[in-house]
């Protein structure tokens, strides 16, 4: 049983990294203008003259895995594999703790989505099938996939169904196709906005820190819209605290940070997310 769910999973894994290897490059090659990649992982924790390279060296990794598992029974690609997706996760953690506002870039531009829970969990669920790999027949991949039969179907379907609800790129590429343009060029009504932070648990979670109802300020940079409230810090002292809702998705990213009246983030007790604030308005 286990056995035919791992082999089940063999084509998923091989699709999700055909489509990253070749979204990866596709964006290099589009990524004309400087800062094209300046919100997409790995290459935002590296400097831009590195960025390029990065999102290559990412997609070539994968294109190399794609070719062992599918020329060889090799557990040394089975294992890559595995490790590719266990360190893209801890990738990913160290990229919304570092980067809350970048994106993943796991399948190019498409993927300039915050990174949040389902990014992080697909990554995961990678990990867990890649793994399953390592206990299969050492047979090439095409061998493997020749003599599958319907019995492995529902494990493949069921693999994609499951990687399809963790993947926000899908929203976003439908969301392309209605408006034609990109998240930062979309309009949205700044009250839509609001009433997605309003809902959103790190407001919740924040709001006996606020000394007013109603923002002071509000702007708009590329795909996030910034609301500012009156407030105080843990320890007492007036602060502005800053809120930036994503304007794309069903659930999009909200991110919060304290600011003192010199500008500067204000140390004090976690506040789950935070996003750096430019000094624009």
């Amino acid at each position: 049983m286990l056995t035919t769910i791992a082999m089940g999973q063999l084509p998923v894994v091989l699709l999700l990294l055909a489509a990253g290897t070749a979204a990866k490059a596709w964006t290099v090659a589009r990524a004309t203008e400087p800062g094209t990649l300046s919100r997409l992982g790995p290459a935002v924790l590296v400097t831009e003259r590195w960025r390029p390279i990065a999102m290559l060296v990412c997609a070539a990794g994968e294109l190399i895995l794609l070719g062992g598992l599918l020329a060889t029974g090799h557990p040394f690609f089975r294992w890559g594999t595995a490790a590719f997706f266990a360190v893209s996760t801890y990738v990913l953690w160290e990229l919304r703790r570092r980067r809350p506002d970048a994106g993943c870039g796991c399948f190019g531009e498409v993927s300039a989505i915050p990174v949040g829970r389902r990014s992080l969990g697909r990554t995961v669920v990678l990990t867990a099938m890649s793994t399953g790999l390592v206990w299969l027949p050492a047979v090439p991949g095409w061998d493997m996939m020749a003599a599958m039969t319907w019995g492995h179907v529902p494990a493949t379907l069921g693999g994609l169904l499951l990687l399809a609800a963790l993947s926000p790129e899908i929203e976003e590429a439908v969301a392309r196709l209605r408006h034609r343009a990109p998240c930062e060029q979309r309009r949205l009504d700044p009250v839509t906005a609001l009433g997605r932070l309003r809902s959103s648990t790190v407001w919740r979670s924040h709001a006996e820190l606020l000394s007013g109802t109603e923002p002071v300020d509000s702007w708009r940079e590329l795909c996030w819209r910034f609301f500012v409230y009156p407030g105080r810090s843990h320890t007492g002292d007036a602060v502005d605290v800053v809120f930036a809702v994503y304007l794309s998705g069903r659930h999009p990213a909200v991110r919060v940070a304290m600011v003192g009246s010199d500008g500067r983030p204000v140390a004090g007790e976690p506040l789950g997310e935070s996003l750096p604030i430019s000094a624009g308005r």
